[in-house]
C-alpha cells in the first residue's frame, strides 16, 4: 500500500509538468489537397509534408496534381471526382495549373477558355468543407516561366503567354475571389538554375515547397 500511495504521489506531481509540456509541443492536424498538373504530381508535396513536420505540425497531405492535365483536363476530371474529394476534409486546397495550356500541340488553350475553366476549377473548390463545417482555405500559385531551352510542344511563344497571359490571369482571379497567391514565377525567374527544362530540379520542388510554406503559416495555429 506504501508503494501504491507513493507512485500515486509522484504521478500527481508530474501530471500537470506533462500535461503542460504536452500543450507547449502540441500543434494542430491539418489535411492539405494539392491540385494541378505534373508540377503538383511529382513534385513538392512530399517536401512541403516533411517541411511541416519538422516545424511541429501533423500534416495529412494528397497529392491530386494529375500530370500532362491543362485547365480543361482538369476541370473534367475535378468534375469527375468532386463528390469524392469532398469527403477528405481539406483545411487547405494548393492550385497551380497553367503550364500545359501554354503547349502548342493539342493542349493549347486560348486565355479565355483558360479563364473560364479556371473560374470553374476555383468555384468548385471553393464549395470544399473542413471537418469543421468551414470553407476550405484555397491557395493559388503563379506559374514557372517557360525556359528558352524548352522543346516541343513548347516554344518561345509559350514562354510569352506565360508572362502576359496566364499569370495575369490568374492574378486577377486571386483578386477576384480574395486569394492568397504563391508566386512561383518570381521564384524561378530568380533561380533560373533551378528550371533547367519544364519540371525543376529537386532543390526547385524544394523552393516550391518552402514557398508554399510561407504563405500557409499566417492560417496554422497551436492547440
Amino acid at each position: 500500500m506504501k508503494v501504491l500511495s507513493l507512485l500515486c504521489s509522484i504521478f500527481l506531481l508530474a501530471g500537470p509538468f506533462l500535461s503542460l509540456s504536452s500543450c507547449r509541443s502540441a500543434h494542430s492536424a491539418y489535411i492539405i489537397l494539392c491540385a494541378g498538373n505534373s508540377l503538383t504530381r511529382e513534385g513538392y508535396p512530399p517536401y512541403l509534408g516533411r517541411l511541416l513536420r519538422q516545424r511541429g505540425w501533423r500534416v495529412k497531405i494528397y497529392n491530386y496534381g494529375r500530370s500532362g492535365h491543362n485547365s480543361g483536363e482538369y476541370l473534367n476530371f475535378l468534375r469527375e471526382q468532386e463528390a469524392y474529394l469532398k469527403t477528405l476534409r481539406p483545411d487547405f486546397i494548393l492550385l497551380e495549373l497553367g503550364t500545359n495550356d501554354v503547349r502548342l500541340d493539342g493542349d493549347f488553350t486560348p486565355v479565355e477558355s483558360f479563364e473560364k475553366n479556371m473560374k470553374e476549377i476555383i468555384r468548385i473548390f471553393s464549395d470544399f468543407k473542413t471537418r469543421r463545417g468551414e470553407k476550405a482555405r484555397l491557395m493559388i500559385a503563379l506559374i514557372p516561366p517557360i525556359p528558352e531551352s524548352a522543346q516541343y510542344p513548347f516554344s518561345p511563344e509559350s514562354g510569352r503567354r506565360v508572362e502576359t497571359e496566364i499569370n495575369p490571369t490568374l492574378l486577377k482571379l486571386a483578386r477576384e475571389n480574395n486569394l492568397p497567391v504563391v508566386d512561383h514565377w518570381h521564384l524561378f525567374k530568380r533561380k533560373p538554375e533551378l528550371l533547367p527544362e519544364i519540371h525543376p530540379e529537386a532543390e526547385g520542388y524544394r523552393e516550391m515547397a518552402r514557398a508554399w510554406l510561407e504563405a500557409l503559416l499566417p492560417y496554422l495555429v497551436s492547440k
